[in-house]
C-alpha cells in the first residue's frame, strides 16, 4: 500500500506547477448541528411573484376594485359599474344589460397578467358570482380567445353559463382551449335579453398544486418545494412596512372567503420609473392560510413577518413627521394584531381567530414557531439624525407582550438594510440587550464583497442572539444584475461561511424567489417564468444542493488550521463540510473561485480504507451565462464519482477542482 505521503506526491504531479491544497477533515468529532430551518426561502410579492405568478388566478382585477375599476378589462355594450355587491370589502361589480339591438353585444373580456397562459386539451375553472337582479333566467357565453389569430373563430373554447336567480350565488363552469397560446383573453358575453351582474369573475387551471380551488400554479410551487426549504419567510420584505401605513400588508385582509379578501396597492407599484408597472397590486388571494398550507406541504418551518408600525423608512426617512409611522404610545392595535396571529396559527378551533382557520379548512393548529417583527427597519444616532431607538422602542413592546403571552414563541428582529456600517454597529448591540431569538441580516453586495467576506460569521459573539441571514445575493458590479453564473458560485463560496458556523447562524434565505421575464423590476431572482413555462437560475440549483446536503452537524474543515474560507495563499478557495447522522455520509463542498484549475487533497480523518465518493458538480465556462426560457438546463449540477484511497489514519480524496467550480463529495464513513 502506498504511504500517504508517497500519494499527496502523486496528487500534486496532477497539474504541473501548481500547489495542491491540504484540507484536513476532522469526521472524528461533531461541531455544531445544523439547524433543519438552515437553507429556505424568502417570499415577497415583487416582479409579479403573486398575482401574475405563483397564484394560479389568470383574472386580472376580478372584482372590480382597482382605483380605475376596468384596469385589465374592455368592455363593449351596456356596460355599469355598480358598488352595492354581496362582499362588504369588494362591493364592486358589473351589470351587464342587453344593448338593444342585435348587431350589438355587451361583453367584458380580461387580458390578464400580461395575456394568459393556457394550454391545450388542460381544463380550466371558470368561476363567477351572478344574479339576474330582474329575475328570471340569463345565459352567459364564456370565450378563451386568440385575438391575433388568422382563423375564422378566434375562440380557443368556452362554455355556458346559466344564471337561475334573483339572489348571488356561485356558478363555475370546465373550459377546455384546443390549443396551447401564452396570451389568451377571457371574453364573457351578457345575455341579448336580460340583465345580468357579475362579481369575482375567476379562473383557474383545475390543475393547481394539490389540486386546490383557489391554488397555486404547479410547476411554480413544485420548484419550491424541490428546493426542500427548511424555513419559508413571507409575505416580504418591504411590501410588509408598505410605502405608507395605508398600504401597509395586512394579515387579517388575507385570510377568511377569497371574494371578500380587500385589495391592497402593492409598494413596488411605485418605485422604479425605469420598469414601472402602474396596474400592481395584490388580490390578497395569497394570502396568510395559503402560506401557511405551503409550509405543511414542503416541510417548512413558517416564519410569518409583521408590520411593526414603522412604514418603509427608505421612503419615508423622517421618523417624526405626522402620520407617517405609528406613534409609540398608538401601537396597541399592531401588537394585537400580532397576537391574534398567533392564536390564527395556533389556537384552539373555537377560539375567535383559531375558528376562522377551522372555517378555511384546517382545524389542527399550523404549529406556529417563529414571528418576524419589522423588516429593514433601524434606529438613528446622533450623527444621521439622532432620533434615537426608533425601531428598537417599538420592538421591545411587541417582544413584551407577545412573551407575556406566548413565551414559546420565538422572536425574530432585525440589524436593518446593510451588512455593516453605522446603522448595522447600531442595531447588531441591541438585538443582544432585547434577547431576541434571532436577527435578521440583510446584503446584496458585489463580487468583492462576497470574495473577501468568507469569514463573516467566524467572530461572531456566541453568547448572543442567533442569524437569520433572511435576505442576500450577489449582485453583479458594472451592471451584471442578472443571473449570471459567476454570482451564483459566488454565493455557493459565501455559503460555506454559512455553513461552517451553523453554531450562530440557524437560518438564510436567498431573495427574491421569483421574477416574470415581462414583470420584473429587480433582478438577480431565484426562478423566472412566463405564463407558460418557467426556468431555475444557477443560484436556485446553489440553494437547492445546500439544503439537500446541508447535513446534521459540521465537521472541522481547515487547511494549514485554517478555515477555508478565500484567504491568502488558499487561492480561491472555500469549503466547508458536515456530517448527516441518518445516511452516515460525510459531506464536503469545495468552490474554485479562481481562473485556474486547483489540485486538492482531502484528507478524512477518521474515515480508513478505499471507497468511492459520489459528487455533485456545478462547473462553466462561460461566466455571463444563464439559464433562459429557451434554454432552461444550460447550466445544472452533474453527478458523478471520485475514487477514495486508503491512507494510514485518513483516507484520501484526490481531485483537481476546475476553474470557477463548485463540487460536492459524499463519502459514506
Amino acid at each position: 500500500m502506498k504511504s500517504l505521503s508517497t500519494m499527496l506526491l502523486l496528487a500534486a504531479s496532477l497539474t504541473a506547477g501548481a500547489q495542491t491544497h491540504v484540507f484536513d477533515v476532522n469526521t472524528k468529532k461533531l461541531g455544531a448541528p445544523v439547524q433543519p430551518t438552515m437553507y429556505g426561502i424568502f417570499f415577497e410579492d415583487i416582479n409579479y411573484a403573486a398575482d401574475g405568478g405563483l397564484y394560479a388566478e389568470l383574472v386580472k382585477n376580478r372584482s372590480f376594485e382597482f382605483p380605475n375599476a376596468f384596469t385589465g378589462w374592455d368592455i363593449s355594450g351596456k356596460v355599469t359599474l355598480m358598488n352595492d355587491g354581496p362582499f362588504e370589502r369588494n362591493p364592486h361589480y358589473v351589470r351587464l344589460a342587453p344593448s338593444g339591438h342585435s348587431d350589438k353585444h355587451t361583453m367584458i373580456e380580461n387580458h390578464g397578467f400580461f395575456g394568459m397562459g393556457v394550454k391545450g386539451g388542460q381544463e380550466y375553472r371558470f368561476s363567477v358570482w351572478a344574479r339576474v337582479p330582474d329575475g328570471g333566467k340569463a345565459k352567459l357565453w364564456v370565450d378563451l380567445v386568440d385575438n391575433a389569430t388568422m382563423d375564422e373563430d378566434q375562440k380557443l373554447g368556452n362554455a355556458g353559463v346559466e344564471v337561475s336567480s334573483k339572489e348571488w350565488k356561485k356558478y363555475t363552469a370546465i373550459i377546455k382551449p384546443k390549443r396551447t397560446f401564452a396570451k389568451a383573453h377571457l371574453r364573457v358575453w351578457g345575455d341579448s335579453k336580460a340583465t345580468t351582474d357579475l362579481e369575482h369573475v375567476s379562473l383557474f387551471p383545475v390543475d393547481t398544486w394539490k389540486g386546490r380551488e383557489n391554488g397555486m400554479r404547479k410547476d411554480l410551487a413544485q420548484a419550491l418545494n424541490d428546493m426542500h426549504p427548511g424555513v419559508f419567510r413571507f409575505p416580504g420584505g418591504c411590501i410588509v412596512e408598505g410605502t405608507d401605513l395605508a398600504t401597509r400588508y395586512q394579515w387579517k385582509n388575507t385570510v377568511g372567503p377569497v371574494e371578500n379578501r380587500p385589495l391592497n396597492e402593492n409598494r413596488w407599484h411605485y418605485t422604479f420609473t425605469s420598469r414601472y408597472f402602474p396596474d400592481y397590486y395584490q388580490s390578497y388571494g395569497l394570502g396568510f392560510f395559503e402560506f401557511f398550507q405551503l409550509c405543511e406541504d414542503f416541510g417548512s418551518e413558517a416564519l410569518p413577518v409583521i408590520s411593526c408600525g414603522l412604514s418603509c423608512q427608505f421612503q419615508n426617512p423622517d421618523p417624526t413627521k405626522p402620520g407617517v409611522h405609528v406613534a409609540i404610545e398608538d401601537l396597541e392595535p399592531y401588537i394585537q394584531d400580532a397576537l391574534d396571529l398567533i392564536e390564527f396559527a395556533n389556537g384552539p378551533a373555537d377560539s375567535k381567530w383559531g375558528k376562522v382557520r377551522a372555517d378555511m379548512g384546517h382545524p389542527a393548529p399550523f404549529n406556529l414557531k417563529y414571528l418576524g417583527v419589522g423588516n429593514e427597519q433601524w434606529d438613528y444616532d446622533e450623527e444621521h439624525g439622532g432620533f434615537g431607538p426608533v425601531f428598537t422602542a417599538r420592538l421591545k413592546k411587541f417582544s413584551d407582550a407577545i412573551r407575556k403571552k406566548y413565551p414559546n414563541i420565538k422572536l425574530i428582529g432585525t440589524t436593518g438594510p446593510n451588512s455593516e456600517g453605522w446603522d448595522f454597529d447600531l442595531l447588531q448591540p441591541r438585538m443582544k440587550e432585547l434577547k431576541v431569538d434571532l436577527y435578521d441580516e440583510h446584503y446584496y453586495r458585489n463580487e468583492e464583497w462576497f470574495l473577501t467576506h468568507g469569514l463573516r460569521y467566524d467572530s461572531y459573539d456566541r453568547k448572543g442572539p442567533k442569524v437569520f441571514a433572511g435576505e442576500y445575493a450577489c449582485h453583479g458590479s458594472n451592471k451584471h444584475k442578472w443571473n449570471h453564473y459567476y454570482t451564483s458560485l459566488l454565493e455557493a463560496a459565501h455559503m460555506t461561511g454559512i455553513e461552517r458556523n451553523a453554531d450562530i447562524v440557524h437560518m438564510a434565505t436567498y431573495a427574491p424567489l421569483f421574477a416574470h421575464v415581462e414583470g420584473w423590476q429587480w433582478r438577480p431572482d431565484a426562478i423566472w417564468y412566463d405564463n407558460l413555462r418557467m426556468f431555475k437560475s444557477v443560484s436556485y440549483y446553489v440553494q437547492q444542493l445546500y439544503a439537500m446536503n446541508k447535513g446534521s452537524h459540521v465537521l472541522s474543515l481547515t487547511m494549514n488550521k485554517k478555515p477555508v474560507a478565500g484567504q491568502p495563499g488558499q487561492d480561491g478557495l472555500f469549503a466547508s463540510a458536515v456530517f448527516e447522522q441518518s445516511t452516515g455520509e460525510v459531506i464536503v463542498k469545495v468552490v474554485n473561485t479562481s481562473d485556474k484549475v486547483q489540485p486538492v487533497s482531502i484528507q478524512l480523518q477518521g474515515i480508513k480504507g478505499a471507497a468511492t465518493a459520489k459528487t455533485i458538480t456545478l462547473s462553466h465556462t462561460g461566466m455571463d451565462d444563464e439559464n433562459t426560457l429557451d434554454n432552461p438546463e444550460k447550466i445544472i449540477p452533474q453527478s458523478g464519482t471520485c475514487k477514495v484511497d486508503a491512507g494510514k489514519g485518513a483516507s484520501l480524496i484526490t481531485d483537481d477542482m476546475p476553474a470557477k467550480s463548485f463540487r460536492i463529495y459524499k463519502v459514506k464513513k
